[in-house]
């Protein structure tokens, strides 16, 4: 089914001036400035910054109470992401005040529609699937299962909420009667890395599954095997938790997604995607995370450039110290005084040659003789030159020991602000590893009691047959 959605926009006014004292402006001109007016109160792009002030504000009326006008902000905006994140939060407002979902169910429907708007096709797949799974978990609490299908199905089987929804189609045919179908989408979602919501759930869910069915031996089997789960679920989150400690959790999440190869992470694969990404990416969901993590990233970009600066500048200062030592030797003067010196010889010896020569060979000598004057300038300027140069080459050197003393002390104080966000960071992954380690705690507690539950009734099954 599908939601018109209409905008409604207040008529523009716009205040009139006498035409007997301004004059008039020019129809483009006047085009022009309606149009501005129009884009900022109609909701044509102005840009993405834009668009997110305009998310603050009515974020701002949301957090007060102020949901009419929350609503009325966002209905001014342009189709996309910012519009839709900020119709995903109203529609939760709805979900935790109404007694009925149809506001928020239409809230969801209208952030889809929004999404659709949003330039970056990768965050508007992302927001579009948290839509899904979001509409999906609230038709499935309000009864309205065969809805929360139709929405559950349309979430990608690629994505970071593809688990989750699973889990949720699961439930939702549950409900139906449909107990095979539901137990094919917990198979599909047992196929993901347990750090990914929903499948520890799915795990737990195809032993109810079997139960439901009918089938206590495979129930029984089903929940052993997600209890096996569960357990080397907990020590691969003590390893995860070691190798921060030992690594960093920089290095340890993020670095190490980026590798291909197969290390302890992947020693016990029982998924199709790596349980590293999900681990990372369940991490990054927290805002704090995302915050930590990219100050690290800026401050690591940071102190390799400033590691190259200084690694340049100490090259460029050794290149101006040869330059120095080469110009600084003794042989280079003494060519120089010598050359003026034969200069002056040559000088003396065609004076003498002129008086003696006829008036044509006279006129040839003087020639020579302005030839070599000329000369004898030009190395004259060369040596001021050469004198100059070397005050030149050590004022360079200066400046570049310098700039290398400073850039050490940037270096050193970059190094000691990125030590200080590398620990903020561990100290935030080690959380996390900790309460996932307590989520599995509780799912491998949940299973426990399941597989209680059941032998308790096999026991009292089997006595009750036994009795005449």
């Amino acid at each position: 089914m599908m939601f018109r959605v209409l905008l409604f926009v207040l008529p523009l006014t716009v205040s009139g001036f006498s035409g007997a004292t301004t004059p008039a402006m020019p129809d483009e001109v006047l085009s022009g400035l309606k149009q501005f007016r129009q884009a900022g109160e109609v909701g044509v792009d102005l840009g993405d910054r834009r668009q997110q002030a305009l998310y603050e504000d009515a974020e701002k009326a949301r957090a007060e109470g102020r949901t009419d006008e929350a609503g009325r902000i966002l209905a001014g905006m342009k189709e996309g992401y910012w519009a839709a994140l900020g119709y995903l939060n109203l529609a939760s407002d709805y979900a935790k005040s109404d007694l009925n979902p149809a506001r928020a169910l239409v809230a969801l429907r209208v952030a889809l529609a929004m999404s659709d708007g949003d330039a970056d096709s990768e965050r508007s797949q992302h927001l579009e699937n948290n839509l899904l799974v979001r509409a999906g978990y609230l038709a499935y609490q309000h009864g309205e299962f065969d809805k929360a299908i139709g929405f559950l199905e349309e979430v990608d089987l690629d994505s970071f909420n593809t688990p989750r929804a699973l889990y949720l189609h699961g439930l939702a045919l549950t409900e139906k009667g449909n107990h095979r179908a539901a137990m094919q989408s917990w198979h599909r979602a047992r196929k993901y890395p347990l750090a990914y919501p929903g499948v520890a759930d799915a795990w737990i869910g195809m032993g109810r599954g079997y139960d439901l069915s009918g089938y206590l031996g495979q129930a029984g089997e089903a929940y052993l095997a997600a209890n096996a789960a569960f357990e080397s679920e907990r020590v691969t989150l003590r390893k995860l938790a070691g190798k921060i400690r030992e690594q960093g959790a920089y290095k340890t999440l993020v670095e190490d997604a980026r590798e291909t190869g197969v290390d302890w992470f992947l020693a016990d694969s029982r998924t199709l995607t790596q349980p590293r990404m999900a681990y990372l990416l369940g991490f990054m969901e927290a805002p704090e995370a995302q915050r930590a993590a990219g100050r690290v990233v800026s401050l690591r970009t940071m102190a390799a450039k400033l590691d190259r600066h200084g690694h340049d500048l100490r090259v460029f200062g050794g290149a101006l110290e040869d330059k120095l030592a080469g110009m600084q030797k003794p042989f280079a003067d003494q060519s120089k005084m010598d050359l003026s010196a034969r200069g002056k010889d040559l000088s003396a010896s065609l004076e003498s040659l002129a008086n003696q020569a006829d008036p044509d060979q006279q006129a040839r000598i003087r020639s020579l003789h302005k030839t070599l004057a000329d000369t004898q300038a030009r190395l004259e300027q060369v040596q001021a030159r050469g004198s100059r140069q070397p005050q030149t080459l050590d004022r360079l050197r200066s400046e570049a020991l310098a700039l290398e003393r400073r850039n050490e002390v940037l270096l050193s104080a970059v190094r000691q602000l990125l030590e200080r966000c590398e620990s903020a960071l561990d100290k935030l992954a080690l959380e996390y590893v900790e309460a996932r380690d307590q989520q599995m705690a509780f799912a491998l507690d949940k299973t426990e009691q399941q597989i209680a539950h059941l032998y308790e009734y096999l026991a009292l099954q089997s006595l009750e047959e036994t009795q005449p």
